[in-house]
């Protein structure tokens, strides 16, 4: 089941609409990776856009729709737990956990004991609820 299918779908149709972002210079240097970093030297010809075939910079307009910031690719909203209680404030039909990574197993188990029993999804389980055998 995938909630929020829309607001997804309009974050991709948005996405297909954006330059790919990249380092500059990355396509010269094997040793550079791709990953945008923005380019800050006073002459810098990326920066200042000197040229047709630039690659394009990051810019406020190329954001993606504000309705679908900080949904999880599954189409839940992504909740940040570290405690039961947390979980008692959210709903399980729109809403996603990822628990906190200074959580303990032991604690972890209960949320994850909780979770599964209100129906949440769990974005980064890596401990069943009810332990492992050995």
């Amino acid at each position: 089941m995938l909630i929020n299918k829309d607001k997804l779908a309009k974050r991709q149709d948005a996405k297909e609409h954006n330059p790919d972002f990249v380092r500059p210079e990355s396509w010269r240097y094997v040793r550079l990776q791709t990953g945008w970093r923005k380019p800050k030297g006073i002459d810098h010809h990326q920066r200042k856009q000197w040229g047709r075939g630039r690659p394009g910079l990051v810019k406020v307009g190329f954001g993606g729709p504000r309705d679908s910031r900080g949904l999880h690719p599954s189409g839940f909203t992504d909740n940040l737990v570290y405690n039961t209680a947390d979980i008692e404030k959210l709903d399980p039909k729109t809403d996603g956990i990822r628990i906190g990574h200074g959580v303990g197993t032991k604690k972890r188990r209960e949320i994850a004991a909780q979770a599964a029993e209100s129906k949440f999804k769990i974005f980064n389980a890596r401990v069943s609820p009810v332990g492992s055998k050995s």
